[in-house]
C-alpha cells in the first residue's frame, strides 16, 4: 500500500493554506457584489469596471465586524493582494492603501492566475459541490479499524463515480485525479497514512467548501493533518452551556468519533460572533459523542400540529442563502422542526427561530417527511426558498 512519505504531507498542507485562502476571498467577493461595493466606476474619463473604492471596503470590513479596526482590515486586504486575488486598477500600488483608490478582484477582470495548483483545488470544489447535491450514496458514515467516520467514501466506489460523472475515461485516470486532489487537500485518507489508491480504503473530503469563513482565518495559521466534517451549512448545534464547542447533527443514530471546536480568536462575545459550522475530525484524543437530543420541550405529534385551536400560528418566511449556506438545521419525523439556527446566517436574518415545525418547502407540504427528506429539497433546489413554518404562540 502506498504511505504517505513527508514531502506529499507538506504539499497538501501548503494546498490546504491555499485553497482556504481561495474559499476565503471568494466568499468575500460574492459578498460585496451582493451588498453593491463592486461596481463600474468612473474616474478622470475613465472607467473601472467591477472594481471597489479601498476605504469603502474598509469600513465595510469594520461594519460587518469582520476587522476589530481599519490596521487589521488594511492587513486582511493586503493578504489577499499577497495571494494575487485583488490588485490595483492600473497595477500603481502593490500595497493596500486606506484611501480613495481603486481596488478589483482578479476574478472579476480575467487576471486571477489559473496556475496548476488553483485549477487542481477549483475542480475538487465542482466535484464537491456536484456530490453533495446528488442523491447517490457515495458519502455515508463508514467504519475503518473500528471507528466509524461520518460522510466518508470506499475509493473505488468514488473511482466509479467518477468514471460514471465523465470525469474520468478510465480508472487508471480516474485514480491518478484522486492522488491529485489529495496532494492538493482537497481529500485525505481518514487516518492519514495512505495515498489515494483504487481499493477499499476509506476517505473523506478535506476542504469543506461550503463552510462560512471569517476573514480573520487568513490571519490564523491552521492546524495541520485534519479532515473537515462535511455538513452543510445548517448543520450547528452548541454542545453545552460551559463550553464555545459546537458539533455537527448528523443523520446517523450511532456514534461517532469526532472533535469540534469554535475558533474563540476569530468571535466577539456578543451575539454577532462567527459560530464555526465546520467541526474538525482529529487523528489524536478522539472523542465518541451521541446525536444531540432535540430541542424542543416535548414531542409534538402531526395531529396535535393540526389539531382546531391548536396553540401554533403559521409564517411564510423567504430564505435567500448566502455563498455557503442558508444557516439552519432541520430535525425530527413528522413533523420536523428547526432545530438550531445560526445567528449570523441567512435564515436567522430571514425570522427562522429554533423549535419552528417545518410545514412546505416551496410550495411542497413536508409535515409527513423526516429531516433527510426536507434536507435534500433545500440542497437540490433554487437558492431562495420559500418556507411556511408553525410556532407555538405562547412557548
Amino acid at each position: 500500500m502506498d504511505t504517505l512519505n513527508m514531502a506529499i504531507v507538506k504539499k497538501a498542507n501548503e494546498m490546504e493554506q491555499l485553497g482556504e485562502i481561495l474559499i476565503i476571498t471568494e466568499q468575500l467577493r460574492l459578498r460585496l457584489h451582493e451588498d453593491k461595493l463592486i461596481k463600474d466606476r468612473r474616474h478622470r474619463m475613465c472607467t473601472y469596471p467591477n472594481s471597489f473604492v479601498a476605504r469603502e471596503a474598509v469600513d465595510w470590513l469594520i461594519d460587518r465586524k469582520e476587522a476589530a479596526d481599519r490596521t487589521i482590515a488594511k492587513e486582511l486586504m493586503q493578504k489577499m493582494i499577497d495571494h494575487n486575488s485583488i490588485h490595483h486598477v492600473c497595477d500603481n500600488y502593490k500595497e493596500f492603501r486606506d484611501a480613495k483608490l481603486f481596488f478589483r478582484f482578479r476574478k472579476d477582470d480575467g487576471t486571477f492566475p489559473l496556475v496548476q495548483e488553483v485549477k487542481v483545488i477549483m475542480r475538487g470544489q465542482r466535484l464537491y459541490e456536484k456530490v453533495m447535491n446528488s442523491e447517490n450514496s457515495l458519502l455515508q458514515a463508514r467504519e475503518e479499524d473500528g471507528a466509524t467516520y461520518e460522510r466518508s467514501f470506499v475509493a473505488s466506489e468514488f473511482i466509479d463515480w467518477l468514471i460514471q460523472e465523465q470525469e474520468a475515461d478510465n480508472r487508471e485516470e480516474a485514480e491518478q485525479l484522486g492522488r491529485r486532489l489529495m496532494e492538493h487537500a482537497v481529500i485525505q485518507h481518514v487516518l492519514g497514512q495512505y495515498h489515494f489508491v483504487d481499493s477499499n480504503l476509506l476517505y473523506q473530503f478535506r476542504l469543506n467548501f461550503r463552510r462560512r469563513r471569517k476573514l480573520m482565518e487568513l490571519l490564523v495559521k491552521r492546524p495541520h493533518a485534519v479532515v473537515e466534517s462535511q455538513d452543510s451549512p445548517f448543520c450547528l448545534r452548541k454542545q453545552n452551556q460551559d463550553t464555545t464547542s459546537f458539533l455537527s447533527v448528523s443523520p446517523s443514530t450511532g456514534e461517532r468519533t469526532i472533535s469540534a471546536y469554535r475558533r474563540s480568536s476569530l468571535c466577539g462575545g456578543d451575539s454577532s460572533g462567527y459560530f464555526s459550522t465546520s467541526p474538525v475530525l482529529s487523528f489524536n484524543n478522539p472523542i465518541a459523542l451521541s446525536n444531540p437530543k432535540s430541542v424542543l420541550k416535548r414531542p409534538v405529534t402531526l395531529d396535535e400540529l393540526l389539531a382546531p385551536g391548536a396553540p401554533y400560528r403559521r409564517k411564510l418566511l423567504t430564505i435567500v442563502s448566502d455563498p455557503v449556506g442558508w444557516g439552519f438545521v432541520v430535525r425530527g419525523d413528522k413533523p420536523c422542526h428547526v432545530q438550531a439556527v445560526d445567528p449570523s446566517g441567512a435564515a436567522a436574518a430571514s425570522g427562522v427561530k429554533v423549535c419552528q415545525f417545518v410545514v412546505s418547502i416551496n410550495g411542497r407540504n413536508v409535515l409527513h417527511s423526516d429531516f433527510r427528506a426536507i434536507r435534500n429539497l433545500i440542497l437540490t433546489g433554487p437558492r431562495t426558498i420559500i418556507m411556511e413554518v408553525m410556532e407555538e404562540i405562547n412557548p
